[in-house]
C-alpha cells in the first residue's frame, strides 16, 4: 500500500470558530485523491512527523503518515486534487 499522509487543517479549525461552522478538520492525502474528515483510523503502525524546516507543500509542519489501511467515521469530502 502506497503512503498516507494525515494533517490536521489548522485554517479549518479556526474558520470553523469564526463561523461557527464543523467542517472536516483532517486532511488524508492518498496519491492525487485528498479526503477531508471529522475522524480517521489508522488500523497499524505510523509514524508522526515534525519538519519545521521542510514542510508540506501547503505549508502542514507536522502530520502523520502511515503505509496502514486508514478509514473514515462519519461524512467525508473527497477531492482529485491535493490541496493539502
Amino acid at each position: 500500500m502506497a503512503k498516507t499522509i494525515i494533517h490536521v487543517n489548522q485554517h479549518v479549525i479556526k474558520r470553523n470558530a469564526k463561523n461557527d461552522q464543523r467542517e472536516p478538520v483532517f486532511t488524508v492525502k492518498q496519491g492525487r485523491k485528498n479526503t477531508y474528515a471529522h475522524e480517521v483510523v489508522i488500523d497499524g503502525p505510523s509514524r508522526v512527523v515534525y519538519s519545521p524546516d521542510k514542510p508540506l507543500s501547503c505549508g502542514a509542519k507536522v502530520w502523520i503518515e502511515t503505509e496502514s489501511t486508514v478509514s473514515f467515521v462519519g461524512d467525508t469530502v473527497v477531492l482529485g486534487e491535493p490541496q493539502c
